[in-house]
């Protein structure tokens, strides 16, 4: 999966599965369009993503999780429940603001 750290005055964690990077889905009125700039980061094991999002998690960051393996990393983590997830085109996202 890629993790991607964006610096600004609010931390961006944003989370992938590998297999999704430049995807792009719609549901009705959701899109979700994982874009490569945004998305693309170190390319990790899943207990690293599990460590950098319970670290990041410590710095008010804001996450934004796609797939299937990167959002159950993210409710292992516990910065994302199961509750705060949505499909879009049977593909799972979860945004959080810690």
């Amino acid at each position: 999966m890629f993790v991607n750290v964006i610096r600004s005055c609010r931390d961006v964690v944003a989370i992938c599965d590998s297999d999704l990077i430049g995807k792009y889905f719609n549901e009705g009125d959701l899109q979700l369009d994982v874009k490569e700039s945004f998305y693309k980061g170190e390319d990790v094991s899943r207990e690293k993503a599990i460590e950098i999002m319970k670290d990041m998690s410590k710095e008010d960051a804001t996450f934004n999780i796609v797939g299937e393996e990167s959002v159950d990393a993210g409710i292992e983590a516990g910065v994302i429940s199961e509750n705060g997830v949505i499909k879009i085109h049977g593909v799972p996202f979860g945004m959080v603001l810690m």
